[in-house]
């Protein structure tokens, strides 16, 4: 019996050192590219570095002076401001372009592939064609306003609007999601709307009732990934308006830029970056806490 058991307990060993022989690739990978690099930024924020010669050690310094430079703070509420309002929107663009994907028409596929090309198209492509679309002399955008007779808008050269701006370049993306969310739909068992037809439910009540509680598994992945995207928003706002107008556009990942590669400061850079990182850690565990109040498994 001892000898049985000790062979058993042999067994489970080597099993578990087989185990962690295949996902070694994986756990080197995540403590040389995730976690060395996260600890290292967050002792190189405890620095005083301009990028060349050696770091010097000023402890809690660079913290304190961001928690009193207003510039940050104006970063902290536009790229909060750019989250909420971005991220619900992309949520329901993607469920809006996942239903017209789910239609039973012969050109299914040619409209798919419609819409997902812009989610392919590099964001400094999009940028850059924003300019012109947004532009407030000949732009296409106020063209098509003019019809509405509403005076045109300086995108781009307002503060009230230039936020706005660039949230429209973030829908462009909406397409790899919606195919996500596509699956979905799929995945939905027919019988429930078999169901719920001959209970006498239209449309809308099927959409409420089945398809939107069996996509929330969903929409918790697209809220958790365009947080995450969305707190790190750069490229548009560097490309479109530099920061402005007014500061109106410096989000976080600007801010962190330009101190660390315009105005030499990258140990101040690396303290902003580790309390956006912060930040973005507990808005996912917040997020993930709250979904079990929200979120359905069920699709019984």
């Amino acid at each position: 019996m001892r000898l049985r058991r000790h062979k058993g307990v042999g067994k489970d060993f080597r099993n578990l050192m087989l185990g962690l022989l295949f996902i070694s690739p994986w756990t080197i990978g995540f403590f040389l590219f995730l976690v060395y690099p996260v600890v290292s930024n967050f002792q190189l924020g405890m620095t005083d570095y301009s990028g060349f010669g050696e770091p010097i050690w000023i402890g809690l310094k660079n913290y304190q002076e961001l928690f009193h430079d207003s510039l940050f703070w104006t970063s902290i509420y536009n790229t909060f401001y750019y989250v909420i309002l971005a991220v619900p929107l992309g949520v329901v663009v993607a469920i809006v372009l996942a239903i017209a994907m789910n239609r039973k028409v012969r050109e299914a596929r040619i409209y798919r592939s419609l819409l997902y090309i812009p989610s392919i198209a590099p964001t400094f492509a999009l940028s850059m064609m924003l300019i012109w679309i947004l532009n407030p002399r000949y732009g296409l955008f106020n063209y098509l306003l003019g019809f509405l007779h509403v005076p045109a808008i300086d995108w781009l050269g307002d503060a009230r609007f230039s936020k706005l701006a660039i949230v429209l370049v973030a829908q462009f993306g909406a397409g790899q999601i919606a195919l996500i969310f596509l699956a979905a739909l799929k995945a939905i068992p027919s019988h429930l709307y078999d169901a719920a037809s001959l209970d006498g439910a239209g449309p809308w009540k099927k959409f409420w009732c089945i398809t939107l509680p069996l996509l929330t598994p969903t929409i918790l992945y697209d809220i958790i990934i365009g947080v995450g995207l969305g707190l790190q928003v750069f490229v548009p706002a560097y490309i479109m308006t530099d920061g402005g107008p007014l500061n109106s556009t410096m989000f976080t990942a600007l801010y962190i830029y330009k101190n660390a590669f315009e105005y030499g400061r990258v140990g101040f850079a690396a303290a902003v970056s580790g309390l956006l990182f912060l930040v973005n850690a507990t808005v996912a565990v917040l997020t993930f806490w709250s979904s079990k109040y929200w979120v359905n498994y069920n699709i019984e």
